[in-house]
């Protein structure tokens, strides 16, 4: 059974001036409460939950913006657009999806997660266009593709939002905007100068039954090795095209990608049990400790016992102020 909840996301201190909050998933406070100004065209916001229940979160968000989400922290979602199944399974860090207005949503959230949004109107997606091929657009601009795509230029730029400095100061919100335009004009590029090439591809990656089975395979056997030649045969397709066919629909070899799913698990028993990282090292797969050390600090930044030390003050800070 899913439980339906309502999530609050109090902004830290560090956050950049600019950038907003959302007490519940894309609906920033500013368009929530209607005292966003009608001139304004580029709302940024973050969203972010640390529970780790399933949850179903249905956005109100206002018809005039497209939404830009891009995802900051390794998770697992169903996602639905006009309640057509879009994507179930592993978001990665840098998973850029965009959403045009008036086409409702629905996600499924399986873990924590952190989403950087953008809501961007018209009138600015016709500037940053005529400003990049010296025309207006003949008619509204729609991104169409709902589709969760990895990209590592935008990854870097909401980055540099979330780690702007408040030492900006007055400059603050002209760094967030600036910022933001520059990730509006990479959804824009991707749109009108690779959608041609993209969709090809897309149409020839891994359909979502064969992509949700592959990851169900890795989920399962996540304690022991797990060879290319498994994963692939799980989803009944050869080695080689599987593997390619994989990279299309995820942005990552597999290999890769059973990487990061072990250090996910490894993230979530260094937060709910006592166990070593030598211990929790081979549950998740790893020959040795020393070799889980230096992918959990590659993928995470920082090392698996300071990062449970961190996680878990985090955790009991939000717990006090919450009572």
């Amino acid at each position: 059974m899913v439980m339906t909840k309502r999530f609050e996301f109090e902004p830290s201190r560090s956050m950049p001036p600019g950038i907003g909050s959302e007490r519940q998933w894309r609906c920033p406070a500013s368009i929530e409460n209607g005292c966003l100004p009608l001139d304004d065209n580029l709302v940024i916001s973050r969203w972010k939950r640390d529970d780790v229940d399933v949850t179903e979160l249905t956005p109100q968000v206002g018809s005039r913006y497209h939404t830009i989400a891009i995802n900051l922290k390794s998770t697992r979602v169903t996602f639905y657009q006009c309640d057509r199944l879009i994507h179930d399974g592993s978001v990665m860090p840098g998973t850029l999806q965009v959403t045009s207005p008036d086409k409702p949503v629905r996600a499924v959230f399986h873990s924590a997660c952190e989403v950087l949004h953008l809501y961007v109107t018209q009138p600015l997606l016709a500037e940053c266009y005529e400003s990049a091929f010296g025309t207006a657009p003949a008619s509204a601009i729609v991104v169409c593709d709902p589709s969760f795509v990895r990209d590592p230029a935008i990854e870097r730029l909401g980055l540099a939002l979330i780690n702007a400095s408040n030492d900006c100061g007055a400059f603050g919100r002209v760094y967030a905007d600036s910022v933001g335009l520059a990730i509006v004009s990479r959804v824009l590029a991707r749109e009108f100068n690779h959608v041609g090439r993209l969709a090809p591809a897309l149409a020839n990656s891994l359909p979502v039954w064969q992509l949700k089975r592959a990851i169900d395979y890795i989920d399962a056997h996540l304690s022991r090795p797990i060879g290319l030649a498994d994963i692939a045969r799980s989803t009944g397709l050869s080695r080689m095209y599987f593997a390619a066919q994989f990279r299309i629909a995820t942005g990552l070899r597999p290999h890769e990608f059973v990487l990061r799913r072990r250090i996910e698990r490894a993230q979530t028993l260094l937060l709910q049990s006592e166990s070593t990282s030598l211990d929790i090292a081979l549950s998740t797969g790893f020959g040795s400790q020393s070799h889980f050390a230096t992918v959990f600090k590659r993928l995470v930044g920082e090392s698996p016992a300071r990062w449970r030390t961190n996680a878990r003050n985090k955790s009991c800070a939000e717990a006090m102020s919450i009572e």
